[in-house]
């Protein structure tokens, strides 16, 4: 906590330069969201996971690059699937020290995808193939039916509409996960929360959807953010 505002890890982003050298980025929307929500949000580089877990207060995994199957006891399902193995050893680091601190932490796209494989749920590698479902376009909305109860449906409402720009998804949810939102009609897992823990998930991308970027044909997605805040401050013990 820095001045009485939290502090948000959001580890980076990757790409490689015409060079071949490893680039760390990432895209404005995630710390414009957590920065407009009260928060400082603070880039991880790729170094010093246990450090920078232990100095923030929350952690937000952000979107990206598909999640490496062996994690889940599968092989790779075709060629569609790209994924970013440093990124991910990098990000499970950062989870497990978050997690054995008791923090909060928000999953988007990828990040749901990764904690729930990391606490020991699947996903489906190539949504079109193996459900026969194209959830991936910056154009698409596509209706979300929240469940009764849950925080998305306190936050949202029942039904909303979302933005959708994800070749992967969560299909199995991991032991302590519940679900708090589906896909309609074809009911693919949209956001869960753990049971007894700080940790939620969305699969669309929230931070495209409030402030600058705000999408009328879809509510504002900041409550969710200020919701991570809240159970941020409950939980960093500062």
């Amino acid at each position: 906590m820095w001045n009485d505002k939290l502090v948000i890890l959001i580890p980076s982003d990757s790409g490689v330069l015409a060079s071949g050298a490893r680039e760390l980025r990432s895209p404005a929307a995630y710390a414009r969201a957590v920065a407009m929500a009260g928060a400082i949000p603070v880039l991880g580089g790729e170094q010093c996971p246990e450090e920078l877990a232990q100095m923030c207060d929350g952690l937000l995994l952000a979107g990206g690059p598909d999640v490496e199957s062996e994690l889940f006891g599968e092989s790779v399902y075709n060629d569609t699937v790209h994924t970013d193995p440093p990124r991910t050893k990098y990000e499970y680091a950062i989870l497990k020290e978050v997690l054995a601190q008791g923090k909060a932490v928000m999953g988007i796209c990828r990040g749901e995808q990764l904690i729930n494989i990391y606490l020991g749920g699947d996903i489906y590698q190539d949504l079109a193939h193996q459900k026969g479902l194209f959830h991936s376009s910056y154009e698409l909305r596509h209706k979300v039916v929240a469940e009764p109860g849950s925080f998305v449906e306190r936050l949202l409402g029942h039904e909303f509409m979302v933005n959708s720009t994800h070749h992967q998804a969560v299909r199995k949810l991991a032991p302590g996960l519940k679900l708090a939102a589906k896909s309609a009609p074809d009911d693919v897992i949209e956001a869960y929360e753990h049971e007894s823990l700080p940790i939620f998930g969305v699969q669309w991308h929230p931070e495209r959807l409030t402030n600058l970027m705000r999408d009328e044909r879809t509510p504002d997605m900041a409550p969710l953010f200020t919701y991570f805040l809240e159970n941020v401050r409950q939980h960093c013990g500062k």
